[in-house]
């Protein structure tokens, strides 16, 4: 693998560690600015629509500078986001802050894939993008556990400034190691636009939004849920998460080595699993070794889809992957979103802290679905992919020449 994708994943640690610490900080977070729990889980759902609306946006902007230039100006914005979450005096500045932080997410993280999958050869494109995302995995096993930490210990303000500082890193690691790569001729908005004709494409972020969601319908509060259901102390948070995180690092290596073998049926076994564990979990969170067996598991499963997912976009985009893969990223944030709110609202209704498993194995069986409809569509297509219309020819060699 080149040594370019270090770079990716420094830029990615930085990125996931933002993304995943303020889940064990949120009665920190509430506790200062006077806001419940479900309140200061808007600090998830905007960070997520950022990420979302954000995608999209940042990589039209980019469509005229490089690729490395571009991943260079969003650890910029990241690094700005974060200063202001670290200074925030309010809860409405420290929410702003955050979305500007997300901005900069699902475009890095589109454009990375594009990047990492164009260093490597066609049979190694899932391995090198799970490759880049290990950057966010082992984000949750070093730098959310630290971050979670420092935060209980010294003050939440003090873990975002660590996390500008994170960015500071990824930002000369971009600049230092990931290639000055040209822009890929001929290649237009409106070519990046015409992936959005293809149903599979379309059904493959569907996926991404209903897979990942589960996964955070039952992350985005397992603090309250471990502390106050669980019976652990607030200090055990932090080893719980580094569980969580261990199961992410090896889920997305695994989903990554079987993607570029078997794709769709890596989708299967993965999503079946995960609304499995998800609605185990209403039980096992009342039990300190389940619950911790549980949680790992959920990180392993839940990451497993991340590689298949993100590579199906790309193979079905062949001829202008950048925005569509940008999209997906905002894709699994959407999840994020729609599960961290209809978590809140199962909280608020009465119905407990294990109440948003339930909706995380809904999602992950609505996933399934889309996958066995997805597959059957391909199927009756005669098994091939589709081609875009109107994709670029000139990036359609240049991707067979990689």
């Amino acid at each position: 693998m080149p040594l370019a994708l270090l770079a990716l994943a420094i830029g990615a640690f930085g990125i996931g560690t933002t993304e995943f610490v303020i889940m064990g900080l949120l009665p920190e977070v509430a506790g200062d600015f006077g806001v419940t729990i479900p309140t200061a889980g808007y600090l998830v759902t905007g960070y997520a629509l950022g990420v979302m609306f954000g995608a999209p946006l940042m990589t039209v902007l980019g469509t005229k500078i490089s690729r490395k230039r571009m991943l260079m100006l969003l650890m910029g914005l990241f690094i700005a986001g974060n200063l202001l979450s670290a200074l925030a005096p309010a809860f409405s500045v420290m929410l702003i802050g955050r979305i500007v932080a997300s901005l900069a997410h699902g475009a890095f993280f589109g454009i990375g894939s594009v990047v990492a999958a164009d260093l490597v050869a066609p049979d190694k494109k899932a391995g090198a993008i799970a490759m880049m995302f290990t950057g966010l995995t082992v984000a949750n096993v070093v730098g959310v556990p630290l971050g979670t930490l420092v935060g209980q210990s010294v003050g939440w303000r003090v873990t975002f400034g660590i996390v500008a500082a994170l960015g500071v890193i990824g930002l000369v690691g971009i600049a230092r190691l990931v290639p000055d790569m040209p822009k890929a001729e001929g290649v237009r908005l409106r070519h990046e636009l015409a992936a959005f004709k293809n149903v599979q494409v379309l059904l493959a972020m569907a996926m991404t939004v209903l897979g990942f969601g589960g996964v955070f319908a039952a992350i985005t509060y397992i603090a309250p849920m471990m502390t106050h259901v669980a019976g652990f102390a607030d200090g055990s948070v932090t080893w719980l998460l580094v569980l969580f995180g261990l199961g992410m690092v090896g889920g997305n290596l695994v989903g990554g080595k079987f993607a570029d073998r078997a794709l769709m049926p890596m989708l299967y076994i993965a999503l079946s699993a995960l609304a499995v564990v998800l609605a185990l979990f209403t039980l096992t969170a009342h039990d300190k070794l389940l619950s911790a067996i549980t949680i790992a598991l959920i990180g392993a499963l839940g990451f497993a889809t991340v590689p298949p997912l993100q590579k199906r976009v790309l193979d079905q985009a062949h001829g202008a992957p950048t925005l569509a893969s940008a999209v997906n990223i905002g894709a699994f944030n959407l999840g994020n979103a729609l599960s961290a709110w209809l978590g809140g609202l199962v909280i608020a209704a009465g119905l407990g802290y294990t109440a948003p498993n339930w909706v995380g194995a809904a999602l992950a069986v609505g996933a399934l679905v889309l996958a066995v409809v997805s597959a059957a569509l391909e199927r009756r297509a005669g098994g091939s992919s589709t081609v875009v219309t109107g994709s670029a020819p000139t990036e359609q060699r240049a991707a067979v020449h990689h």
